[in-house]
């Protein structure tokens, strides 16, 4: 295991007290510990919000896209190299909302990275509106009468589209959802880990004590290679809310059906000096 305190940032957080993401972020850092891996093999990468200031906080690569558009950008860096540890780290509305057409296709694709989702029911960094996962009837600024569409179920999604890891966690066990990580990133292919995160300051609903009295864990009697019995504790909400391994698909990767065989990463191919001679023209 690796030392935390070389990837640990000791600077000021801007989360409001009590936040979920603060647990997750200490998840996040034993999970990278514990892989080993020194700080310039992994990368974070994040959209726009609250969860995307995740990055920031940890001293290994990372990168900031726009909002809704973390998974592009990953993908981009794992095509180009295959030897980093890519970690996107997005709230429910950054990933599911504005950046929802890129997750279907993310998980369609089967790129070899792993997503940490902060799913809170709102955007908490632009002041409470609801998300696509909040429950109908949920009260927010803008929508004063109650939410009235049917909630994304992001887990029950990314099953449906074939990922090769799903789980879902609760932030305030930071000890399993850290290994819930690990297991992802060794995992290869898409893995989403859906880490139920309770916003303090805008979500009254879905709290601490809420998940605590609905949340339960995963036992052996689970088999997540069973599809059917994937989506069946996938779909448990309400009263009763899963949290571990709900899905695991082992299937070829989008490099495995792209790079020839002993091929290098792209990020150390060098091209011929005549290619970029005439790419470089193309530009005069």
């Amino acid at each position: 295991m690796a030392d935390i305190a070389d990837i640990h940032y000791a600077g000021e957080l801007a989360w409001c007290p009590g936040c979920g993401d603060f647990q997750i972020l200490k998840s996040v850092e034993k999970a990278i510990a514990a892989l080993g891996r020194k700080p310039h093999e992994t990368l974070l990468v994040s959209g726009i919000g609250q969860a995307a200031k995740l990055p920031h906080y940890v001293r290994v690569n990372g990168f900031n896209g726009l909002h809704g558009r973390a998974l592009p950008a990953a993908f981009g860096a794992k095509v180009a190299n295959e030897a980093l540890d890519v970690i996107v780290a997005s709230g429910d509305g950054d990933l599911y909302g504005e950046g929802g057409n890129h997750f279907i296709h993310t998980v369609r694709r089967n790129i070899d990275i792993t997503v940490v989702a902060h799913n809170n029911g709102v955007y908490g960094l632009t002041k409470g509106q609801a998300s696509p996962t909040a429950d109908m009837g949920f009260v927010s600024p803008t929508q004063p009468h109650g939410v009235i569409m049917t909630p994304l179920n992001p887990v029950t999604l990314a099953i449906s589209l074939g990922a090769a890891f799903v789980a879902r966690s609760f932030s305030k066990d930071i000890d399993f959802t850290a290994a819930l990580i690990v297991e992802a990133v060794k995992t290869p292919g898409f893995a989403l880990i859906d880490v139920l995160q309770p916003c303090v300051s805008f979500n009254k609903v879905n709290t601490y004590q809420w998940y605590g009295e609905r949340a339960y864990k995963l036992d052996a009697t689970h088999n997540p290679a069973d599809l059917g019995a994937a989506l069946a504790k996938a779909a448990e909400w309400g009263e009763r809310i899963p949290l571990g391994v709900l899905y695991k698909n082992p299937r070829a990767t989008y490099m495995d059906h792209q790079r020839a065989p002993g091929s290098p990463p792209l990020c150390r191919a060098a091209p011929a000096p005549e290619q970029v001679e005439a790419l470089a023209r193309e530009f005069c």
